[in-house]
């Protein structure tokens, strides 16, 4: 390099200043179209667009009050309310149509009323059914006159002597057939029973009453006992082939009598309607009480 080049440039360097041992900056850009650059302060924003017409609030919405009550169901309340004069044609096309009056019963038939009434009888069942069904269970019996004493009364009796196997009936049962029909078939449990429990056989059945006309327990103010239609029956005692007779009592427990008078006492609730014995109360002691009291839904008292 000539020497005159090298002075030209140290006299240019020297005439611009020190020089910087960091980069130059590039200078800052212009935003297009001559806008300023980002300002430090936010601007606010844009205020939103009118609300259109058609979006505004709707109406408010009035609930209907509900039709008036019909006279013909209002309460006493209602009723003490004195009504609104209204005019005569609206009135009359609002008025309830008139109810029929309920028709009055008919009059009670003459000879169900007074003393006809009283002398009303019904006819007895027909037993005929009942009698074929006692005779093939082996039950001897005859047909008696009808019996009545008052309230008291037995149209069709039957005087009923032995059961099957020969048993006895001490003294003889004046039952109607539909109790003699039950008290036939418990024999045949009670036959069995003493079979299986004493070694035995059935002779007997001692019976301390059957028809008579009384109050329950001898009771002169209670209800008519069963006995008094002849539709129960008292087994005092039962009679054995070999053994001595055995009273309807408390036995020993353990002992095969205690066994044979439970499983008596319990078949014979399968026969009968009402059983009542020793241990129900007082007046069944000594005895078991068995009829055919017809009673509520079929309820039976075993006891």
């Amino acid at each position: 390099m000539r020497p005159v080049t090298v002075a030209c440039l140290l006299a240019a360097c020297l005439a611009s200043g020190p020089v910087s041992a960091e980069p130059a900056k590039p200078p800052a850009a212009t935003a297009p179209h001559g806008t300023p650059p980002h300002a430090t302060v936010p601007l606010p924003p844009p205020e939103p667009p009118a609300r259109p017409n058609d979006l505004s609030p709707p109406a408010p919405r009035v609930t209907p009050l509900p039709p008036e009550r019909p006279p013909e169901l209002a309460t006493g309340r209602e009723l003490a309310k004195e009504p609104e004069p209204k005019p005569a044609g609206e009135a009359a096309k609002e008025a309830p149509a008139a109810l029929p009056e309920a028709p009055l019963p008919p009059a009670r038939p003459p000879e169900l009323s007074g003393e006809a009434a009283l002398a009303l009888k019904v006819a007895a069942p027909d037993d005929a059914a009942c009698l074929r069904r006692l005779e093939r269970l082996g039950a001897r019996f005859e047909a008696m006159a009808p019996l009545g004493n008052g309230q008291c009364s037995a149209p069709r009796p039957l005087a009923i002597t032995a059961l099957a196997d020969g048993v006895a009936l001490e003294p003889a049962a004046t039952l109607n057939c539909r109790t003699a029909e039950a008290l036939a078939r418990w024999a045949t449990e009670v036959q069995a029973s003493a079979r299986k429990e004493l070694d035995d056989s059935l002779k007997s059945l001692s019976l301390g009453g059957t028809y008579v006309c009384r109050g329950q327990n001898h009771d002169t103010d209670a209800k008519l006992s069963e006995h008094s239609f002849a539709n129960a029956v008292d087994v005092m005692g039962y009679g054995f082939a070999k053994r001595p007779a055995l009273n309807v009592t408390a036995a020993p427990d353990g002992t095969p009598e205690a066994a044979f008078l439970a499983a008596v006492r319990a078949s014979a609730c399968g026969f009968f309607r009402t059983v009542l014995g020793p241990g129900s109360d007082a007046a069944h002691g000594n005895h078991l009480h068995l009829d055919e009291r017809e009673r509520n839904a079929g309820h039976r008292l075993c006891q």
